[in-house]
């Protein structure tokens, strides 16, 4: 197991007061230096003896890290419910006025983006009630921006299926995607490539790519995919029966879990 300086730090305060004695109140005491040195041999001497103290300490830490950042994710998503789940930039795959929203952050260079994208298929053909919203995430480079400026520009020339079909190829294709990449796919779709080229220099494009990552900022995401559903933020590419499963209980009670 690898731990953080801030884990380290963290486990050490506890298992100091732990071995001396001290209670909470007692953490603004100073010490001189030979109590600080005689200090720092009891805690190494208690860890070494107690090693099980710091898988322990690291799990509580975790938790609790967990807990705050569930807690801050959801004042984001009731602040911002607008923007993450109707945004005029994103799009829309599936039903648009279905009964639940899932909502994906997504990078075109992202390897997991690209094994999700199947089960977003499957969930679009199975699930006819499921409104998908996509949304450019580009975390991934300077390429990944390029990619989504033309991606949101073409938002301009395709309705909602073809915009899908070309999501879909720009995330299956080979090698990375930039921007050369996305307007050769533009142009065998058949776009209007000097208009695309216009627009994805365009004010709207700029804006919507900084409202996305001033979402993301807030709720604390670090990669993509990152999907969110009810009052939960999912990381990762999870697979397609625990994505049925949370849309199950949004469906029935509201929640990510009832």
């Amino acid at each position: 197991m690898r731990f953080s300086l801030r884990h380290v730090f963290g486990m050490v305060a506890v298992a100091g007061m732990l071995a001396v004695g001290a209670p909470a109140s007692a953490q603004n005491t100073t010490f001189n230096e030979t109590q600080r040195q005689a200090i720092g041999e009891i805690v190494r001497d208690y860890l070494l003896k107690n090693p099980e103290l710091l898988q322990e300490v690291i799990a509580e830490l975790e938790k609790r890290q967990a807990d705050q950042q569930r807690v801050a994710q959801s004042a984001v998503m009731k602040e911002s419910k607008q923007a993450i789940l109707s945004a005029p930039h994103s799009f829309v795959v599936g039903n648009p006025t279905g009964d639940v929203t899932l909502v994906e952050f997504f990078d075109y260079n992202c390897g997991y983006c690209k094994r999700a994208l199947s089960d977003l298929q499957t969930l679009t053909k199975s699930d006819p009630k499921l409104r998908i919203v996509l949304k450019d995430f580009p975390v991934l480079g300077p390429e990944s921006v390029e990619a989504s400026r033309v991606a949101l520009a073409a938002k301009n020339q395709l309705s909602a299926d073809k915009l899908f079909e070309y999501h879909t190829k720009l995330l299956e294709s080979r090698g990375r995607v930039n921007g050369d990449r996305a307007i050769a796919v533009a142009k065998e779709m058949g776009l209007d490539v000097a208009r695309l080229q216009k627009d994805m220099n365009g004010t709207d494009v700029k804006a919507a790519l900084a409202e996305n990552a001033d979402l993301g900022d807030k709720l604390g995401l670090t990669g993509t995919p990152a999907f969110i559903i009810g009052d939960e933020v999912i990381s990762g590419a999870v697979g397609l029966d625990p994505l049925k499963k949370v849309v199950a209980s949004v469906r029935q009670c509201g929640k990510a879990t009832c």
